[in-house]
């Protein structure tokens, strides 16, 4: 099979929309991923800089908290500190609503994806409400910029961002022999997430050719990553285990706390053989396949070999390939893509969804998703979100779907499109009969688009 604008729609992005064109050509796509990134222009989210001073009076309410003398002085700064997360809330339900309506009304939705994509595989959670707010800040910073660079960048922005370190402790680790140790005593030890999360899972894989002392010594070596409030990524040479380390038989840091060093070793990973064949795998189960074809995987890893993790590159081969067109849409769209490629389909107004206020955004996103298994920015672990499909497949999560597909289009739109057209919209002229006979012989508009969304041929990509 050949390009297929409608399966580029679907399977490279987030669905059909009548107000969207498909794309027309590979080239076309590929261009949309390295052109201006129009849609965070139209529907902006703040960098994590803005929030710098914030997060430094956060802190300073917490210092001053401990610090009251009386009742009244603590019952001030408590009011304080509880409008700041007032604050913060509205952010993160603001940066949610913009991160959904980038992929909603994308013309580039390809790129959209790889931004999601890129996203789960460096996962960060937000470990209290004010950095919970700031997810989607991680990947304008860390993701976004660095879409069709090399691999090695991208892996560099992700393990020196604020949110990394502080999601994976590792502004709690400190060398054993540092000279922070040595001033406040040996109790400060070593924290081995950050090293071991670059390992099995932003590079070489869970099956991976390293030992417990690779993971050790590597986490030595990252000692000095760390992050402040008014000022973001701060290299803390007090913190650094002096010496050299030796990662996957190559020693690095010959002189003390060298943050080239870590850059080094960073870039040596990226380009590693094993960590091809891993990123080529995870793109093509998360675009084709959840049972890759080994010679599609093949293909993307020689062409991150060919080009040292040139991300472009690695696009293209993916697009290029016959599999990518010739397997049938197969994978379940996990929640989130569910109800976003819903509302392309149902071409709901960016302003009537960026009107939502806070308890409608419950009632229509927050909530479903939760109900669905895939809550906003809250994977339950640094794994990221799974890609099997029997995750999302389960009674619980399929009625948390229908009845959303019962209610929400009516929600948004106040009156449900007529089904006969939907269906169209949603599935393309050639839709299966089955289906168009079903929804136009729905009783009702409601249950009639009820029958298009809860289809199988729009539950899959």
């Amino acid at each position: 099979m050949a390009f297929d604008p409608i399966r580029a729609e679907i399977r490279f992005g987030y669905g059909l929309s009548p107000e969207i064109s498909p794309p027309s050509s590979v080239a076309e796509m590929l261009s949309g991923v390295s052109g201006p990134d129009k849609m965070a222009d139209a529907f902006p989210v703040e960098s994590m800089q803005f929030f710098s001073g914030k997060l430094t009076q956060q802190v300073e309410l917490a210092r001053a908290l401990r610090k009251a003398k009386t009742e009244e002085e603590s019952f001030e700064i408590t009011e304080t500190s509880q409008e700041l997360r007032r604050e913060f809330y509205v952010y993160r339900r603001e940066f949610m609503a913009q991160s959904i309506l980038r992929r909603t009304h994308s013309a580039t939705a390809f790129r959209e994806r790889l931004a999601a994509f890129w996203s789960d595989h460096f996962t960060v959670v937000g470990k209290n409400s004010f950095y919970k707010a700031l997810v989607d800040t991680y990947s304008e910073d860390a993701i976004r910029p660095n879409l069709s660079g090399r691999f090695e960048d991208m892996l560099i922005a992700v393990v020196t961002h604020p949110m990394m370190l502080l999601y994976l402790d590792q502004r709690q680790s400190v060398g054993p022999n540092s000279l922070l140790a040595e001033k406040r005593g040996k109790g400060r030890g070593l924290n081995e997430n950050l090293a071991r999360e670059v390992l099995e899972l932003h590079t070489l894989g869970v099956d991976g050719p390293y030992s417990q002392t690779d993971v050790r010594e590597l986490a030595e070596l990252f000692t000095g990553l760390d992050y402040r409030q008014d000022k973001g990524f701060h290299f803390a040479r007090g913190k650094t285990e002096p010496g050299p380390e030796t990662v996957l038989g190559k020693v690095y840091g010959q002189e003390k706390g060298r943050l080239k060093d870590i850059l080094a070793v960073l870039r040596d990973l990226a380009r590693h053989p094993v960590t091809a064949r891993h990123i080529s795998s995870k793109l093509v189960m998360h675009f084709v396949s959840d049972d890759p074809d080994p010679s599609l995987v093949d293909r993307l890893t020689a062409a991150y070999l060919d080009t040292d993790g040139d991300l472009s590159a690695l696009y293209a081969t993916l697009l290029e390939a016959p599999q990518a067109w010739d397997a049938p849409l197969a994978n379940m769209k996990p929640p989130q893509d569910f109800i976003i490629s819903s509302l392309r389909a149902l071409a709901v107004p960016a302003e009537t969804f960026a009107g939502l206020n806070a308890r409608d955004m419950r009632r229509l996103v927050t909530a479903p998703l939760q109900k669905m298994g895939q809550p906003w920015n809250e994977p339950l672990g640094p794994d990221g979100w799974p890609e099997e499909d029997g995750v999302w497949i389960s009674p619980q999560g399929m009625a948390a779907r229908l009845q959303w597909a019962m209610f929400a289009p009516g929600a948004l739109l106040g009156v449900e499109p007529d089904p006969r057209e939907f269906v169209v919209n949603a599935l393309g002229a050639d839709a299966p009969a089955d289906i168009t006979f079903a929804a136009g012989a729905a009783e009702n508009r409601r249950e009639g688009v009820a029958v298009v969304l809860m289809s199988p041929t729009f539950q899959r990509r």
